[in-house]
C-alpha cells in the first residue's frame, strides 16, 4: 500500500449513500481530485476538470480560444476544424496532487483525422489512477486495500462554417471504479457510469491591430452535460461536473520569426449549489439541489444561498500568454484564479515548447504554495505527431 488517502468525494459520498440525509459539508471536506479545496458544489468525477495538456496547464489553464493544436479536444473540440494537417495524435501526462499522495496520475491520449477541409473527426481518453487506498466504510471499518480509477472515452465532429468559424458535437462515455463492489454500510457499491455531451463554438478574425498582423479569437464550450451517476444500485444520484468555459485570444505576429498570444478564459460549474439548512435539514437560503438535470443546469446561475455575490464567486478565472520563435520554440506563462470560497485554486503556471519537423514537446510547471495548494510543483508533459502536409 503506497498511501491511507480518502478520496473525498465520491468515496464519502459512497459511505454516507444509506443515509437519508447527505450532508454535504462532510461529504467535500478535504481535496478533490481536481485540486479544490472543500465548497458546498458537490459532483461527481471532478477529474473531469483537470486541464490535460502541458500547453494549456502552461498558461493558466487558458485555451478555449487559442490557436489549435492536437491536444484540442480537451478543451474546445471546435477547434478541430481549423487544424491544417489531415491527422495526428498526441499524449499527455502528469503526477497529481504529489503534494498530498505520490502514485496519483492523469494520462491522457487525443488524436484527429480530417475528414474534409471543412469537417475534421477528433477522439480522446482521459485516464485518472487514484494509486492504492484504504477504503473504509461511515462507521471507518475497514474494507480493504484497492486501486480506484475512472476514465473517459469521447468522440467529436467539428466542422467549419466559411473561414472564420466552427463548431462541434462531442459524445462521452464515463466510468469511475472506486470501490470494486465493496458493500458499504450494509448497501453494495458498483462503478458509476454515465454518458455527456460537449457543444462548442470557435470563431477566429485575421485583423490589423497597432500596425501588426493579428488574429482575434473567440472560443466556447459547453462540457460535460449528461445523465447523474450513482455508485449504488437505488442510491442517490449525483451531477456531472457541467462547465461553461467562455474566452478570447488575440495572437500577434512581431515579426518573420515572433508570435505572442494573449488568452483569457471564464469558468462556471453548472451544477446545483448546496443550501443552507437548519438542525432539522429544512431549507433557510438557497434552493433544493435534488433536481432534474436541466433544471440544475439552469439554476446553476441563481441557486447560491449568498446571492448574486455568491454566484459571482462561483465564476473561476485563466489568463495566459505564449511567445513562439521561428515556430520552433515556446515559452508560456500564466495564472489561475478561483475564490477561497468555492476551492481556493490559485497558482501561476509556466513552461515551454519544443518543434521539430512533425514532432513537439510540452512541459508546464505550477507554481503554488507548497503549504496550502495540494497542486504545488505539478508538472505536465504532452507530446504531439502531426502527420501529412500542411495546409
Amino acid at each position: 500500500m503506497n498511501w491511507r488517502y480518502t478520496y473525498t468525494t465520491a468515496l464519502s459520498l459512497i459511505a454516507l449513500l444509506n443515509s437519508a440525509r447527505l450532508h454535504a459539508q462532510v461529504a467535500q471536506s478535504g481535496t478533490q481530485t481536481n485540486g479544490s479545496l472543500s465548497n458546498n458544489i458537490i459532483t461527481a468525477v471532478p477529474f473531469l476538470l483537470i486541464t490535460p495538456d502541458a500547453r494549456t496547464g502552461s498558461m493558466g489553464e487558458a485555451g478555449v480560444a487559442t490557436q489549435p493544436d492536437v491536444n484540442t479536444s480537451g478543451i474546445n473540440p471546435s477547434k478541430l476544424a481549423f487544424l491544417d494537417r489531415p491527422y495526428g495524435f498526441s499524449a499527455s501526462y502528469s503526477p497529481w496532487l504529489k503534494n498530498l499522495v505520490p502514485d496519483i496520475n492523469l494520462a491522457y491520449l487525443s488524436g484527429f483525422y480530417k475528414l474534409s477541409e471543412e469537417t475534421t473527426l477528433g477522439s480522446s481518453l482521459r485516464y485518472f489512477s487514484l494509486g492504492q487506498i484504504q477504503l473504509t466504510d461511515a462507521n471507518q471499518q475497514d474494507l480493504g486495500i484497492y486501486s480506484p480509477n475512472e476514465f473517459s472515452f469521447d468522440a467529436s465532429l467539428a466542422r467549419r462554417f466559411g473561414d472564420n468559424f466552427s463548431m462541434a458535437t462531442s459524445l462521452r462515455f464515463i466510468y469511475s471504479d472506486l470501490s470494486s463492489g465493496q458493500v458499504s454500510s450494509g448497501q453494495q457499491t458498483q462503478a458509476g457510469k454515465a454518458f455527456a455531451v460537449d457543444i462548442s463554438g470557435y470563431y477566429r478574425n485575421p485583423t490589423v491591430i497597432f500596425g501588426k498582423d493579428a488574429i482575434l479569437s473567440f472560443g466556447a464550450n459547453l462540457s460535460n452535460i449528461g445523465t447523474k451517476m450513482s455508485y449504488v444500485e437505488g442510491g442517490p444520484k449525483f451531477f456531472l461536473p457541467g462547465n461553461l468555459k467562455l474566452g478570447s485570444a488575440a495572437t500577434f505576429v512581431l515579426d518573420d520569426y515572433s508570435q505572442l498570444t494573449f488568452a483569457l478564459d471564464f469558468n462556471k460549474l453548472l451544477a446545483p449549489t448546496q443550501p443552507i439548512r437548519d438542525g432539522n435539514r429544512q431549507i433557510i437560503s438557497g434552493k433544493d439541489p435534488d433536481r432534474s438535470v436541466p433544471a440544475g443546469i439552469l439554476g446553476s446561475f441563481s441557486d447560491a444561498p449568498g446571492g448574486f455575490k455568491e454566484e459571482i464567486k462561483e465564476v473561476s478565472l485563466a489568463t495566459g500568454a505564449e511567445y513562439w520563435y521561428n515556430q520552433q520554440f515556446a515559452l508560456r506563462a500564466g495564472y489561475f484564479y478561483e475564490s477561497p470560497l468555492k476551492g481556493n485554486r490559485r497558482y501561476f503556471t509556466m513552461g515551454a515548447g519544443l518543434k521539430y519537423n512533425i514532432f513537439t514537446i510540452d512541459l508546464a510547471y505550477l507554481l503554488a504554495n507548497a503549504q496550502k495548494s495540494p497542486l504545488a510543483n505539478t508538472l505536465r508533459f504532452s507530446l504531439l505527431f502531426n502527420f501529412g502536409d500542411s495546409k
